[in-house]
């Protein structure tokens, strides 16, 4: 056998490899052939996710998992993660997805590719009521708590840099420190702000100013374009016929941004 034809033998035989290599890592054949799909969602953050008196997961991201699971005829299989352990259970292949108020930003876009929007969160500063702020340069000299990883400890270290940052895992860590006075403000979402509040209603909790907006997608590791429009396709789906939005309602109090839902049109 001449050199050539031993050399034209290898690089077939490497190209094959390369094409069921590729075949193999289609998540969304994975996902079907599994007849399961494992959503990362943190179950630390109340409205979006986390653990009733039964210890059963709630939660409107909770509620879109298991209509996405629903609709793709998979069963569901949560894989709770931290707000800062989102994308690292990702890329290493914990989950197959992650459905956790994961708001867009191009950082992150840089290291996973995320869907069209499906709903949106707002970034707010809460504190008791006798705390005058009404604007971020009022933090300056104070101590902030904020969740490790999420868009509010960005704001408030960037925009704020006067200020003491105090850093909580997840959520529930973050409405334990300023229920029970540990942390006088927060810098977190106005549905959590809502669950201080209640939590602890004489420490009078409330949304003092919103920080910024951010739009939400579904994430998932990068080069699945099958895996991207059927996620993609849902959500136009769900927003259209209105299941988006009712969970949205049921949890948060209030619909999704208009601009969401006709973006997807």
């Amino acid at each position: 056998m001449t050199i050539s034809l031993i050399l034209r033998r290898t690089l077939l035989a490497a190209s094959l490899g390369a094409l069921s290599f590729t075949a193999a890592a289609d998540a969304l054949s994975d996902i079907k052939a599994a007849k399961k799909i494992r959503v990362g969602i943190d179950l630390g953050a109340p409205f979006y996710g986390y653990l009733d008196e039964k210890m059963t997961p709630v939660g409107s991201d909770v509620d879109a998992a298991r209509l996405l699971a629903k609709d793709l005829g998979v069963e569901l299989e949560i894989v709770n993660t931290t707000n800062s352990a989102r994308i690292p259970n990702l890329l290493s292949n914990k989950a197959d997805l992650i459905i956790s108020s994961l708001s867009i930003t191009p950082e992150r876009q840089k290291a996973v590719d995320f869907s069209i929007p499906y709903g949106a969160i707002q970034a707010a500063v809460g504190a008791p009521k006798s705390l005058k702020l009404t604007g971020i340069e009022d933090l300056a000299g104070k101590t902030v708590a904020v969740t490790r990883g999420g868009p509010q400890d960005k704001i408030v270290t960037e925009r704020a840099p006067q200020a003491k940052v105090v850093r909580f895992d997840d959520e529930a860590a973050s409405i334990t420190a300023a229920a029970t006075g540990q942390a006088d403000i927060v810098a977190i979402t106005p549905p959590i702000i809502a669950a201080i509040a209640k939590r602890n209603p004489s420490r009078e909790f409330e949304v003092k100013f919103i920080l910024q907006s951010y739009q939400l997608g579904v994430a998932m590791r990068k080069g699945e374009p099958a895996l991207m429009a059927a996620v993609n396709g849902w959500i136009k789906t769900n927003l259209a016929n209105g299941k988006l939005n009712e969970i949205h309602v049921k949890h948060a109090g209030v619909p999704i941004p208009k601009e969401i839902v006709e973006g997807a049109n």
